[in-house]
């Protein structure tokens, strides 16, 4: 039986961690879940955990990472990201007003129902929520590190960044066999 290979993309809100996780899945013809399922079975893509020191603590217990991304991304590059995203709440679907727009702008694309932007994405709310997720996530950052797990990827774009991704995956995939990608992005 094969091993799962599993991994975890961390960056602030805005960094790229879906579409990354998405490139991933698609590059590799592997499956990456939601958190809910991760948290059910320990064996998928995971959007949103861990975020705290005590939350990876928790994961390194229920099972071992082979690897962790972190996505640096510059403060100015995600405030302008965020401030341009809408979304579609009831798929989920992200549009981008800057690179990725929709086909009639407030509009989804396939449905044709409003986006909305969350609160949370707004410039007033944005610099708080930066600010939060470096304290938090120093900690986890920190200890993936110490497990010598830790590859850090910066820049602003994701296109500029994914080939370094894509080689290290390779690389590492080549090396430990899977049916399986799982990732964890917080």
């Amino acid at each position: 039986m094969a091993k799962l290979f599993r991994a975890a993309i961390m960056g602030p809100p805005g960094s790229g961690k879906g579409t990354i996780s998405k490139r991933i899945a698609d590059r590799f013809g592997l499956q990456y879940l939601s958190s809910g399922h991760f948290l059910r079975d320990c064996m998928a893509a995971n959007t949103g955990f861990p975020r705290t020191l005590s939350q990876a603590q928790a994961l390194n217990n229920l099972c071992q990472l082979d690897l962790v991304i972190s996505l640096n991304i510059p403060y100015e590059t995600l405030r302008e990201r965020l401030s341009d995203r809408w979304i579609h709440p009831a798929s989920g679907r992200v549009y981008n007003m800057g690179f990725n727009p929709p086909q009639v702008k407030g509009k989804d694309d396939i449905t044709g129902e409003p986006l909305i932007q969350h609160d949370d994405d707004k410039p007033e709310a944005l610099m708080s929520r930066l600010r939060h997720y470096k304290d938090v996530a120093k900690p986890v950052i920190d200890l993936y590190k110490s497990q010598g797990i830790l590859h850090s990827f910066s820049g602003t774009e994701t296109d500029r960044i994914w080939p370094y991704i894509n080689s290290l995956l390779n690389t590492k995939m080549h090396t430990q066999p899977s049916d399986a990608f799982q990732t964890r992005t917080p």
